[in-house]
Formats: C-alpha cells, sequence, structure tokens
C-alpha cells in the first residue's frame, strides 16, 4: 500500500490508513533517509494509537516508553548504536517480545534481531513537504 503525503495535515489520516491496514501488528519498522520525516509520522502513529504525553526521538536513550489507549508504545531509534551487543544491552528480546507496539527507527542496525513477522514503513522524500509512505507486511 503506498500513501501520498502532500501536507503535514496528511499525516493523521495517513496513520489511521496504516493502523487499518494493520490492526494487529505490533512491530513497526521506518525506513528512509536522515530527514524523511520518520520520527514525526511515529509522532503521528502513536497520537492515533492514544499516546497523550509528548514523543521525542529517543537518539540518546534508544527507547522511549508511552503509555497508549490499550497498549505501551516502545519507540526505539538505533540510529547511533555501534554493534548489536548495545541491543542486547537494553534487553531489547522484552520488548520486540512483549505484548506491546514497538516503533522502530534505523532496522537496519538490528535486522538479525528483529521478528519474522513487521510492518515495513518506506519513507522516500518527493519535495520539501511531500512523501510517499510504502507500506507492506513482512
Amino acid at each position: 500500500m503506498n500513501i501520498e503525503v502532500n501536507h503535514l495535515a496528511d499525516l493523521d489520516q495517513a496513520a489511521i490508513d496504516v493502523l487499518a491496514f494493520a490492526p494487529d501488528e505490533r512491530i513497526f519498522i521506518f525506513e528512509g533517509e536522515m530527514g524523511a520525516g520518520k520520527t514525526t509520522f511515529i509522532k503521528v502513529l502513536a497520537k492515533a494509537l492514544g499516546v497523550t504525553e509528548v514523543v521525542s526521538s529517543p537518539t540518546f536513550s534508544i527507547v522511549n516508553e508511552y503509555e497508549g489507549k490499550e497498549r505501551n508504545i516502545y519507540h526505539f531509534d538505533f540510529y547511533r548504536i555501534k554493534n548489536l551487543q548495545e541491543a542486547y544491552d537494553i534487553g531489547y528480546e522484552e520488548y520486540f517480545w512483549s505484548d506491546h507496539i514497538c516503533l522502530i527507527e534505523w532496522p537496519e542496525k538490528v535486522q538479525e534481531l528483529l521478528p519474522d513477522h513487521y510492518v515495513k514503513i518506506e519513507i522516500t522524500t518527493i519535495g520539501e513537504n511531500e512523501r510517499v509512505l510504502s507500506i507492506s507486511k513482512i
């Protein structure tokens, strides 16, 4: 499924569409170049999942935890990890194998640790505010 986003205001509907496409999924990975809008879209997705607190990038902490309507939301940013041991050190398996939702930026850094099934959201920059979100179930 592809979703065209032409304005920031389109992100709310895009989040609703992603959740409708994958209502029972827990693991969502986000791919795209630096500045493509991964964190921006995750903020909107977290809001759609019922998060009321401010969502920020976990660049230095690696993972932030939020309370959603039905489940906790774990937001990962693996950009700064140097090796897989750092993912083990934060106890990634406790998060990935829980019943909660995991939103993962820079998943290629931990590809071999990802579960077999997840939703992949690839964000492609078309213009200053235009993006295409390519969503697929793996």
